[in-house]
């Protein structure tokens, strides 16, 4: 396969293979009737799917906002057809059981195959990537009767998912919800209220719509506790699998965005009484477990929501990369320093400082890339490996999934502003994508919780539960990779010894801002993003030696440049670990200063 300018398949083999060796996984049971054979074929597909279907009309579906007519609303026919093809592709369920029909691909791979989708048109594959975490929170918590009835039409096509949790009052504070479910005689609810910033939640693209909605009982308690989750579809699903009345779910506005604008959101109305299932007020929806255990539930489906939503921000970042550098690479202009101005001009690359904005790319997307399949095998080890490695496996992907999220979506996001840098003027214009994979990506520090969201997260919960067991899960697998790389020597040890200190630091912050945490909680989290971004920048740099490390023997001719992917690895490791490293000094520095001023900011001030 020719190289392509959405996702760098030479990157994509390393990391599965070279490093986390996920054919290993295909002696788990699990995974047996797979191999790398299987794997490849299927990133294959996916790559030649993207290429043929998605990317195509990317610049279309941003210029072609969705439009709602009546109670409808209009997208460009290739996003019909493209989702068509992926589902008939069996890629909907391709890491699901096979028993619902799904392919039991390690989840590895399955992010790795959806990178190339997120790359090529990240608002087409917004679409599977709400119906996987839709079906999936349906396959861990709903009834046979649920599965059946809804899961098995989403792996086929005919229908999608949404999650709907917000509300135009409540913004990301669940606590606040309003929507109302009523019960009825026969066992379903009422529900009546108004969802807002709803991703595909009106569209004529399948038959069906799935809604996961959250909502209270009528004397549930007070606050998150009294959440409930039901399953409210677009049209009714009769027994036999058929579609039935319309249901009283309607999309009565659209929110349009500066980018990701394939993807519709929309704000639906539950129980208007447009429509009036088996003649009575009120949209038909069906409890998915207990009452009151609602949030729990969905967090099933965003946690996994996050993890896409990190590889999103990375497959957006990388393909900007790609292309900045395909320009740089081809674009003549200027000479270096002390030429001769009548000699020919370089190509942009020639120049430092455009080596350095690709170089900062580099790191980024690929060390975001890295950790986005890292959490995948971690889901894998979760599913499939024995108890311990399953514990051990959990405990660790709980602190990094806040980390997942949000990582790439602040730091490929930086990576889109530095392509277009590099392609100067033309990278504001509309004849060349850099611009878009910005504005597409723009969208991510806000989806799935915002960074200050993921920040409290993490160090209010992720760091510190079990008395600190995540803090030490995950230093302690850091801690592990510097002392092999210890052994193995030479410029492993050196980048190890620019990490170790990091670690140390971090975890003395952590501590000390837990004693904090137990006489003021506010000044505990009033700084919570600036500890995420510190956190994340360590993690990044832990990710960078593991892939030093599994270079092997490569690492020779990293050194001595006579293999250039192996080099070009080292020099991003290097870049990463001399150059954006050191930034978390000042964090934890402020982290551990107990500085007040943001705290002790008052409104007039401003």
């Amino acid at each position: 396969m020719s190289p392509s300018n959405l996702m760098s398949r030479a990157d994509l083999d390393f990391l599965l293979h070279d490093w986390l060796r996920v054919s290993e996984l295909t002696g788990r049971e699990r995974y047996a009737d797979h191999s790398r054979e299987t794997i490849d074929a299927v990133l294959d597909l996916s790559a030649e799917l993207a290429e043929k279907y998605f990317a195509p009309h990317n610049r279309a579906s941003d210029l072609t906002e969705p439009k709602l007519v009546g109670e409808n609303v209009e997208l460009i026919p290739e996003i019909g057809e493209a989702l068509r093809r992926f589902a008939d592709a069996d890629l909907v369920g391709a890491a699901m059981d096979a028993e619902v029909g799904g392919m039991q691909l390690p989840y590895t791979a399955y992010l790795a195959c959806m990178a190339w989708f997120y790359a090529a048109n990240i608002g087409t594959a917004g679409y599977p990537l709400l119906t996987t975490g839709n079906a999936n929170l349906l396959l861990t918590h709903g009834s046979p009767e649920q599965i059946d009835r809804y899961v098995r039409p989403m792996l086929t096509g005919r229908f999608t998912g949404t999650m709907c949790l917000s509300e135009p009052q409540a913004g990301s504070n669940l606590a606040d919800i309003t929507t109302r479910a009523e019960p009825q005689p026969d066992g379903t609810y009422r529900l009546f209220g108004q969802k807002m910033w709803i991703s595909a939640g009106e569209h004529q693209i399948a038959e069906n719509i799935v809604h996961l909605v959250l909502a209270k009982v009528p004397g549930s308690p007070a606050g998150t506790r009294g959440i409930s989750l039901f399953i409210v579809p677009k049209y009714l699903v009769n027994a036999d699998g058929s579609l039935g009345e319309r249901n009283d779910v309607v999309v009565t506005g659209l929110n349009h965005k500066m980018g990701f604008r394939g993807t519709v959101n929309t704000a639906p109305t539950l129980g208007q009484g447009l429509h009036t299932p088996g003649g009575e007020a009120g949209a038909v929806g069906y409890l998915v477990g207990e009452e009151n255990t609602g949030l729990k539930k969905m967090f099933t489906m965003m946690n996994e929501a996050r993890l896409g939503v990190g590889l999103g921000a990375t497959a957006l970042g990388y393909t900007g990369y790609l292309k900045s550098l395909d320009y740089a690479r081809s674009r003549p202009q200027g000479r270096p320093a002390g030429a001769d101005p009548a000699s020919p001009q370089v190509m942009l690359i020639g120049h430092a400082d455009v080596r350095r904005m690709l170089l900062a790319q580099k790191s980024y997307v690929e060390g975001a890339l890295a950790l986005g399949l890292y959490c995948a095998r971690l889901v894998d080890d979760e599913k499939s490996g024995s108890p311990d490695e399953a514990a051990a496996a959990k405990a660790v992907l709980d602190v990094l999934t806040p980390i997942a999220k949000s990582w790439p979506s602040q730091w490929c996001l930086k990576a889109n502003d530095l392509a277009i840098q590099v392609l100067g003027g033309a990278g504001y214009t509309i004849d060349y994508d850099v611009e878009q994979h910005y504005r597409d990506n723009r969208l991510n520090p806000i989806h799935e919780g915002t960074h200050g969201i993921q920040g409290q997260d993490l160090l209010g919960r992720k760091m510190l539960a079990g008395g600190g067991a995540g803090l030490t899960a995950l230093t302690g697998r850091i801690t592990d990779t510097c002392d092999r790389a210890a052994e193995a020597g030479g410029e492993a040890a050196e980048l190890a010894e620019l990490l170790r200190p990091r670690v140390t630091r971090l975890i003395e912050v952590t501590t000390a801002l837990a004693g904090i945490g137990a006489s003021d909680p506010e000044a505990f989290l009033a700084d919570a993003t600036e500890y995420l971004e510190a956190t994340g920048h360590v993690v990044i740099a832990w990710i960078w030696l593991e892939q030093v490390l599994a270079l092997g023997p490569r690492l020779r001719g990293a050194v001595d440049g006579s293999d250039a992917f192996a080099a070009g690895k080292l020099a991003a490791a290097r870049y990463f670990l001399r150059r954006e490293l050191p930034i978390v000094d000042a964090k934890f520095d402020l982290l551990a200063s107990g500085d007040r001023t943001t705290l002790d900011m008052r409104d007039d001030w401003f």
